[in-house]
C-alpha cells in the first residue's frame, strides 16, 4: 500500500486512539457549537421583550448560555490534553514496537536523530489528530448553523452571507493544499539536521581532538536556510490566509448588515431580530477558529505521513516454533545477501557449524564476515538461502526461544540499563535477571556471567558494585567489551563474537578465549576475529574471501595457503 494511503489511513486510526477523552470533546464542542448558535437568537429575543417591557427570562437565559460557553471552554481543553495524550503514547508505543521488529538494515537507512525526531515530534503532531478532526468539524458547524438561522429568519440575509462563506472555503481550500507539502518538507529537512546533530554529539571527543568544531557546526547546520526557507513558506501561507479571510470577513458582515438594515426598514425584521442578524454574520465570518484548526489538522496530518513511512517498512515475521532438546549445532545452506545496490555481500554459503564447535571466521576486510554473523543468529534474515538451529529454521522459531539460545557480543557494544547489573541481566530471563531483593550484590546468573568475562574485578572497585548507574561508571573500551561479553554469556546453545574482543589486553584476552573456548556449558561458538591466536585455537576457520566461503578446515591446514596467512596482515580487518 503506498505511503501516502497508509499515513490517511494511520491518521484515521490515531483519531479513534484517543478513545472517550475525544468522545468526550465532541460531546463538549458539540455543546459550545449549540450554545453559540443559540446565544444570537436568544439575544434578539431579549432585545424585543426589553422593547415590549416582556419577561426578563430571556436575558437571564443569554447569561445562561455564556456560563455554558465558559464551561466548554475549560472542559474542551481539559478533553483534547487527555486525548491527545493517550493516542501520542499508543502510536509512540506502536512506532518504538515496529523499529524494534523490523529488519536492522532497514532502520540504518534513516539517521538516529530522525528516528527520534518522528518518534517525539511527528509523533506528538499526529496525536493531536483527534482533536484536530472534531475540532475541525465543529468549527464549520456555527458558520453554518448561522446560514441556516439566517435562512430561517430571512432568506436574502442567509443567501448573503452563504456567498461569503464560498469564497472563504476557496480561500481555505488552497491554504490546506499548499501548507500540507510545506509543513511535510519542513519536517522532513529537520529529521535530516536532528541526524547530523546526533552523529556529531556521538563523535564529539574526534571532533574536538580535530579541532574541527566549526566545520561541524556548518556542516549540521547545513540545511537550516531550507528548513528557514520550509518554515517561512508555512508560517506565510498562514498569515496570508489569515488576511484574505480577515479582508473578506468584514465584507461579509457589513452585506448582512446592510441587507438586514434595509430588512428592518422594510418591516421585515424586528429590532431583536436585527441584532439577531448581526451576531450570526459575525459569527459566520469568523472563521479564524477553522483556519486554526486547519492548521492542526494540517501538521497532524504531516506528522501521520512522516511515522507512516517508517510503519510501511515490513516487519520481520515471527515464528511460533519452539526449539527442540539439543546443543547448539549450526546450519547455513544457500544463504545469499545482497547490498542495497544489489552487489553480493555473502553468495551461497554453505557451513555446518558441529554442536559444541567453536568455528572462527576470518577474511580481508569486506569479505562478509560481520554479515555472516548477523544471519547466523537472525538479526536480520538472508535474502536467499536457510538458516538452521538445531534443525529448525530460524524463520520458525518463537523469538523468546531464539534470543536465549543466541547470544551476541560485538567489538563495539550498546550498554542498555540503569545499572551495570541491568546491562548483564539484559539478555536473561526475568527471573534471572531482576536485581537480587536482598542485600546480595547480584544474581548468581549475572555474576558467573561478569566472572567469565573477566569482569568481576572491575565491577567490585565500583561505587556501587552492581548497582552502580550506568551513567555514573566510568569504563575503558575495554571493560566496555567485557561487559559486552557478559551479557552475551547468558546464551543457552549459540553464542556469536563479532570482533568482540578488539579492545582488550592480551592478558585479558586470553582469560576470556580458555573462558569461550571452554566446554562448559557445551555451547556452539561462531567467532568474527581477525587474530591468528584466535583463529589457531579454534576446532575450525571458516575462511570468507569476496562473500564466499573459500575454506573451511583447521588453522593449521590453512595456514600452508599464503592468501590465508595474508588475512592476518595489518591490513586486514573485521568486514
Amino acid at each position: 500500500m503506498p505511503t501516502f494511503a497508509v499515513g490517511d489511513r494511520l491518521l484515521r486510526q490515531t483519531v479513534l486512539a484517543g478513545g472517550g477523552w475525544t468522545a468526550a470533546l465532541a460531546a463538549v464542542a458539540l455543546l459550545g457549537a449549540a450554545a453559540e448558535l443559540l446565544l444570537p437568537a436568544v439575544l434578539g429575543r431579549a432585545v424585543d421583550a426589553a422593547l415590549d417591557h416582556g419577561s426578563g427570562w430571556w436575558a437571564v437565559t443569554a447569561c445562561a448560555l455564556v456560563v455554558v460557553l465558559i464551561c466548554v471552554d475549560t472542559l474542551t481543553d481539559l478533553a483534547s490534553g487527555f486525548g491527545a495524550a493517550r493516542a501520542t503514547a499508543g502510536l509512540r508505543r506502536r512506532l518504538l514496537r515496529h523499529l524494534f521488529a523490523v529488519d536492522v538494515r532497514a532502520t540504518r537507512r534513516h539517521p538516529v536523530g530522525d528516528l527520534v525526531g518522528r518518534l517525539v515530534g511527528q509523533a506528538a503532531d499526529a496525536g493531536q489528530a483527534g482533536n484536530a478532526v472534531v475540532l475541525s468539524i465543529v468549527a464549520v458547524l456555527p458558520p453554518l448553523g448561522s446560514v441556516v438561522a439566517l435562512v430561517i429568519m430571512e432568506p436574502v440575509l442567509g443567501v448573503t452571507l452563504l456567498a461569503g462563506l464560498g469564497l472563504l472555503a476557496v480561500l481555505m481550500r488552497a491554504f490546506v493544499t499548499d501548507a500540507s507539502a510545506a509543513t511535510a518538507r519542513y519536517q522532513r529537512v529537520l529529521g535530516t539536521i536532528a541526524g547530523r546533530l546526533l552523529e556529531s554529539l556521538t563523535g564529539a571527543r574526534t571532533i574536538a581532538a580535530a579541532g574541527t568544531t566549526p566545520r561541524e557546526e556548518d556542516r549540521v547546520l547545513a540545511a537550516l536556510p531550507e528548513l528557514d526557507r520550509h518554515g517561512r513558506r508555512t508560517w506565510g501561507l498562514l498569515a496570508r490566509a489569515s488576511a484574505r479571510t480577515s479582508a473578506v470577513a468584514p465584507l461579509v458582515n457589513l452585506s448582512v448588515i446592510a441587507v438586514g438594515g434595509y430588512a428592518l426598514t422594510a418591516g421585515w425584521l424586528t429590532p431583536g431580530e436585527l441584532v439577531a442578524a448581526v451576531r450570526y454574520a459575525a459569527l459566520g465570518a469568523g472563521l479564524g477558529a477553522v483556519l486554526a484548526t486547519l492548521n492542526h489538522l494540517v501538521r497532524s496530518r504531516a506528522g501521520a505521513h512522516r511515522v507512516a513511512e517508517l510503519l510501511t517498512q515490513p516487519a520481520t515475521p515471527a515464528g511460533d516454533r519452539p526449539l527442540p532438546p539439543g546443543r547448539g549445532a549450526l546450519r547455513l545452506r544457500g544463504v545469499c545477501v545482497h547490498a542495497g545496490d544489489g552487489r553480493p555481500i555473502l553468495d551461497g554459503i554453505d557451513l555446518d557449524v558441529p554442536a559444541g564447535a567453536t568455528v572462527a571466521v576470518v577474511g580481508a576486510s569486506g569479505a562478509g564476515k560481520s554479515t555472516l554473523a548477523a544471519v547466523a543468529g537472525r538479526l536480520y534474515d538472508p535474502d536467499g538461502g536457510e538458516v538452521r538451529l538445531d534443525g529448525v529454521p530460524l524463520r520458525d522459531l518463537d523469538d523468546a526461544a531464539l534470543r536465549r539460545a543466541v547470544g551476541y557480543a560485538f567489538d563495539r557494544p550498546v550498554l542498555i540499563g540503569a545499572t551495570v547489573h541491568d546491562a548483564i541481566g539484559l539478555a536473561l530471563p526475568a527471573d534471572s535477571a531482576a536485581p537480587p531483593a536482598d542485600r546480595s550484590p547480584a544474581t548468581p546468573a549475572v555474576l558467573r556471567a561478569a566472572r567469565m568475562a573477566a569482569v568481576a574485578d572491575v565491577i567490585d572497585r565500583l561505587p556501587g558494585g552492581y548497582r552502580t548507574p550506568l551513567v555514573d561508571t566510568p569504563l575503558s573500551g575495554g571493560e566496555t567489551q567485557r561487559l559486552g561479553l557478559a551479557r552475551a554469556f547468558a546464551a543457552e546453545r549459540l553464542l556469536i563474537l563479532d570482533d568482540a574482543t578488539s579492545s582488550l589486553d592480551t592478558a585479558t584476552e586470553h582469560r576470556i578465549t580458555e573462558a569461550v573456548l571452554g566446554r562448559a556449558g557445551g555451547r556452539t561458538r561462531l567467532v568474527v576475529t581477525h587474530r591468528t591466536a584466535a583463529a589457531a585455537a579454534a576446532d575450525l576457520v571458516a575462511w570468507l574471501d569476496g562473500g564466499r566461503l573459500r575454506g573451511l578446515a583447521p588453522h593449521r591446514q590453512l595456514w600452508a595457503d599464503p592468501d590465508y596467512r595474508a588475512v592476518f596482515q595489518p591490513a586486514g580487518g573485521g568486514s
